[in-house]
């Protein structure tokens, strides 16, 4: 029988209290045991941290770890960085023999793709903070004022963020019933064009619109 180790994080202690992201993780999580999984599967244990994904010192992650290696059960994430943002504890924890890791967004990848994947995605990081602050020593370097241009773009995107939030709790309720009849969300989303319901930019459903739509109700 294939055996998971479920890990989850969330960055912070508000997060970890109301649910906020564990429920997204959770629900791509059971995407892939639905989906993916050879069956039949049994989960030996579940384990969630409320720290930063740049903390090394992560006491449910060394307990998931312990448990995974001493039972030979695959550890179970829904997304590479919930495991780390690190490249080097990613590294770490392919080489060693004892461990497995799935990850249910890249259900078929294994430990190489996963690697480069993470070494990309902390490429991309370091980038957009690099990018991030030249520009910010421009526009103060022209005597910009930093703090009112952050206010707007702040006030602007949390409007934006609330649209999407609302469009997406209309949507739930003819996605909810779907889900919990046990339909993939490509089929929900077959079925959302069958019934001429618009996405927000008016094109083609697809299961990550689906996903994301599902992520932003949570």
């Amino acid at each position: 029988m294939q055996q998971y180790v479920v890990y989850t994080r969330v960055s912070t202690e508000d997060q970890g209290r109301s649910g906020l992201g564990l429920e997204a993780q959770e629900r791509d999580i059971a995407v892939y045991l639905e989906t993916f999984s050879a069956v039949p599967f049994e989960i030996v244990g579940r384990f969630c941290d409320v720290q930063s994904g740049g903390s090394d010192g992560r006491p449910e992650l060394q307990a998931a770890l312990a448990l995974a290696r001493r039972t030979g059960a695959e550890l179970l994430v829904a997304k590479l960085d919930r495991l780390s943002r690190k490249v080097s504890l990613i590294a770490t924890l392919m080489d060693d023999p004892k461990v497995k890791l799935r990850v249910a967004q890249m259900p078929h990848a294994d430990k190489f793709q996963l690697h480069i994947y993470a070494a990309l995605a902390e490429q991309e990081r370091d980038f957009i903070s690099a990018r991030t602050k030249a520009a910010l020593r421009e526009a103060k370097a022209r005597g910009r004022k930093l703090g009112g241009l952050r206010d707007k773009t702040m006030k602007r995107n949390d409007a934006i963020q609330s649209k999407a939030r609302a469009e997406a709790d209309k949507l739930m309720t003819i996605i909810g019933p779907m889900r919990e009849a046990g339909r993939n969300l490509s089929q929900i989303a077959e079925a959302l064009g069958k019934m001429d319901v618009a996405t927000s930019r008016g094109g083609q459903w697809t299961a990550k619109q689906v996903s994301r739509v599902i992520e932003r109700a949570s």
